[in-house]
């Protein structure tokens, strides 16, 4: 008997349910009565393998998360065109007042392929409507001869990246606001983290 997949995701509601409103409402209730209140904001590939709050275990309300292909940001483009992104990056900063925002990359990333195959071929993602457009966000990155070099390299694309919006610079030099960079190593559940200073990966966990 094939088991429905929204099904078990229903039967996983109930879990979280009853943990949050039966066992231990207060938290939700807070969050409720008080709103959103999270100091990190965590931009995360959409990954199916790569959950940030999972893998944090995070409680509700802590983290505030943005996910899309291969955890890019977008350079500040003010172009009245739709940036969802660059959207949830302005609440969180400007609104949430977020203290750290961190760009949680992953091995394995399909969306970092998929730029690789475009630096060695630019009509690999010819029949994609979005895709290859979004990924040339980080297009020097795909230049790299391993996957897990071009991933890492991708991260710190998108730290520069968001040193160009002005209200993430201003925060950043007023010393209320803190960038990190971290690669998660699907294979062995390891986390690496960007040293800013010297340019490398430091193994945390």
């Amino acid at each position: 008997m094939t088991h429905n997949p929204v099904d078990r995701l229903i039967a996983g509601f109930r879990g979280f349910h009853a943990l949050y409103y039966e066992q231990r409402p207060e938290r939700i209730r807070d969050l409720v009565d008080r709103g959103q209140t999270p100091k990190v904001l965590m931009i995360a590939c959409s990954d199916s393998r790569v959950d940030p709050a999972i893998i944090t275990n995070s409680e509700p309300g802590e983290i505030f998360i943005v996910r899309n292909v291969a955890n890019m940001v977008p350079p500040y483009a003010p172009d009245g065109a739709y940036h969802g992104t660059s959207a949830a990056l302005e609440y969180a900063v400007r609104d949430l007042k977020v203290e750290h925002i961190v760009i949680l990359g992953h091995s394995r990333c399909g969306g970092i392929r998929a730029l690789m195959s475009a630096a060695q071929d630019e009509t690999a993602l010819a029949g994609r409507d979005f895709v290859g457009q979004w990924v040339s966000i980080c297009g020097d990155a795909g230049g790299h001869e391993h996957s897990d070099e071009a991933e890492k390299a991708a991260i710190k694309v998108s730290l520069e990246n968001l040193l160009t919006f002005p209200w993430v610079a201003e925060r950043v030099e007023a010393g209320k606001l803190d960038l990190h960079g971290w690669w998660f190593q699907i294979e062995t559940g390891n986390l690496w983290e960007l040293n800013r200073e010297t340019g490398e990966y430091e193994k945390r966990v």
